[in-house]
């Protein structure tokens, strides 16, 4: 029996996989079918309706009547044959529209996702001119801003339902749903809750699968130009390995594209004072939690030792398993170990007073922003970082600065913050932080030196939701785990937590595929979502960089060897431990 079907779409023949959605027929045959509440795998609900097509099956040697079908859900059958825009289909959508439109808020020109908009896109296709078809009462809502690092505009919402999928779905959280019912539905938390009072983990994830403006992160971009414009402050930048595997995406560049030179060029043109690199602090990372890793394991430390590089995890684990904070590593993030050297040692070197420091990150993630107003994260007396911005701030910035950021220059990072390695590049990936480590440690026991030919774990990379491995180096062998997406990091810390996981040591990362994919990089609509894998195609920007390196063991960082040398000691240190580790705290669980 084949495993494939035959239908013709819109007269056109075309072969797929049986099981395959009218969806999945019409783009193997090159046509787009419009879609708003759709998301492969997580939200799956045919419900929102712009997707509908004519579909007619065979009825024994006969095609049976077309019939109006939700391309997303319904199944192909040999035979079938569908019409994508016949003149009923095009009425239906744009009564769709039109009803869609009646209840939302069209301050476009204001809004956030104004030319990046799914629903003001289709509603162009459709040649919709005026959204006053359908006249009469209008939902009104208060913004919730409530959260530290997003807001939630219901006004904007067209109740597609895709953030919850992906709250409850990929995160495991499912702190929103849907209130109310018919008209007065609503999206939000129970009892219409503020969202910054549940255990939100600040992912973001909810905001990169909003088709409209409903939902995104605060923007600080104002105070970062008020304090470029300020002469008595000193700007010091860093930025993340992910953004620039993300950041052309907003300049029309492919997916995946490595725009790291004309990052740093756009920056410098937007005043910042100093450019830094935050692989620097990655690799100063991995010689402190390398270091705290390899104490744990020959010393009798609380194994398994967990990562806390990522603040959404971290935070999900002070909400859902406190009883195992014991396990995080003290380890700040890299972020944080970044700004804390920023406002000590670069500070010392500079001559400048930490007060005087304004201290900005640029991160694919929006749990960023609640981790730098963490406690515990001010090693001068000063927050480590006053400002955490988005990818898409990054993005939004150069464009108000009138900068043609395909037409910059390649330049590189300011010395001695802006050296770094490939362990610390490709922190940015799932898996990354383990293989970074593991490039340490493995060195460390075995008291031998890894050939640049070497240093591939490729067992722990990767997009899989969980992953395993073991190694054996100097006659200690450390099995470990690696998981992305909260809701895999519970199915790990189920077992941790039960006993029954004989892992060393555990990496985890809150977005599915690491920071590649975090809450703050650029949106791409589903269309692309659902048939391109934006994690794989941005994390090859970093692995591919990796590669070619001569350096890719943090280890082997001349500026971090000369910060241990200058200032710090020797990682593990009692000055280290001072400015580069943190503490956690247990948070209840509210919905």
């Amino acid at each position: 029996m084949s495993d494939m079907v035959n239908v013709k779409i819109n007269g056109f023949a075309v072969q797929v996989p049986k099981g395959s959605s009218v969806l999945e027929a019409a783009r193997a045959a090159g046509v787009t079918i419009p879609t708003l509440c759709y998301l492969k795998d997580i939200n799956e609900i045919g419900a929102c309706r712009m997707c509908m097509v004519e579909a007619a099956e065979m009825r024994g040697p006969n095609l049976g009547p077309a019939r109006m079908v939700a391309a997303c859900v319904y199944p192909v059958t040999e035979g079938m044959e569908v019409q994508t825009n016949s003149p009923k289909v095009l009425d239906s959508r744009r009564k769709t529209m039109e009803l869609l439109l009646s209840n939302h808020d069209m301050k476009c020109l204001s809004c956030v996702r104004s030319k990046n908009c799914e629903l003001q896109r289709l509603a162009n296709d459709l040649g919709i001119t005026d959204a006053d078809v359908y006249k009469g009462e209008r939902t009104e809502y208060a913004i919730d801003d409530s959260a530290a690092h997003m807001y939630r505009d219901n006004n904007k919402c067209i109740l597609c339902r895709r953030c919850v999928a992906a709250c409850a779905k990929t995160q495991g959280i499912g702190v929103i749903g849907a209130n109310e019912r018919g008209f007065i539905t609503n999206i939000g938390s129970q009892f219409n809750k503020p969202l910054g009072e549940t255990s939100c983990v600040s992912c973001g994830q909810c905001i990169t699968v909003c088709p409209t403006g409903a939902l995104s992160e605060k923007d600080f971009t104002d105070d970062v130009f008020k304090a470029i414009a300020d002469p008595t402050k000193h700007v010091v930048v860093q930025t993340a390995p992910s953004v620039r595997a993300g950041l052309g995406e907003m300049f029309g560049y492919p997916i995946g594209t490595n725009v790291e030179g004309k990052m740093v060029a756009a920056l410098r043109r937007l005043g910042f004072d100093v450019v830094t690199d935050t692989n620097y602090g990655a690799d100063l990372t991995i010689m402190e939690e390398g270091t705290e890793l390899i104490e744990r394991v020959t010393k009798g430390g609380v194994l398994p030792m967990i990562t806390s590089c990522s603040p959404g995890w971290v935070k999900f684990l002070e909400h859902y398993f406190p009883d195992l904070i014991p396990n995080l590593s003290t380890c700040k993030s890299p972020q944080q170990m970044q700004g804390a050297i920023i406002k000590t040692y670069f500070a010392e070197k500079m001559g400048w007073d930490p007060k005087d420091i304004v201290s900005v990150s640029v991160m694919p993630c929006t749990a960023k922003k609640f981790e730098c107003k963490r406690d515990d994260q001010s090693a001068s007396g000063y927050p480590d970082v006053d400002i955490a911005l988005t990818t898409r701030e990054l993005g939004r910035m150069i464009d108000r600065a009138g900068l043609d950021f395909t037409a910059l220059p390649e330049e590189k990072f300011d010395d001695p913050l802006g050296i770094y390695t490939g362990g610390g590049l490709i922190f940015g990936a799932t898996g990354g932080v383990m293989e970074a480590a593991l490039r340490f440690a493995v060195e460390q026991i075995s008291g031998e030196k890894l050939a640049n030919d070497k240093v591939d774990f490729t067992d722990v990379r990767g997009i899989e939701g969980i992953k395993e491995a073991t190694y054996t180096a100097g006659g200690v062998t450390v099995k470990v785990a690696v998981a992305s997406g909260l809701a895999n990091a519970r199915k790990l810390m189920d077992k941790v937590r039960a006993g029954e996981a004989d892992y060393q040591f555990i990496e985890i990362m809150a977005c599915p595929g690491g920071c590649v994919n975090g809450g703050g990089q650029p949106i791409q609509p589903a269309s692309v979502r659902n048939f391109i894998d934006l994690r794989a195609e941005r994390a090859k920007a970093l692995y591919s960089v990796d590669a070619k390196m001569d350096l890719r063991k943090s280890q082997d960082n001349p500026a971090i060897q000369t910060l241990y040398k200058e200032y710090l000691g020797e990682p593990g240190s009692h000055k280290a431990h001072e400015l580069l580790h943190t503490s956690y705290v247990a948070r209840k669980v509210n919905f």
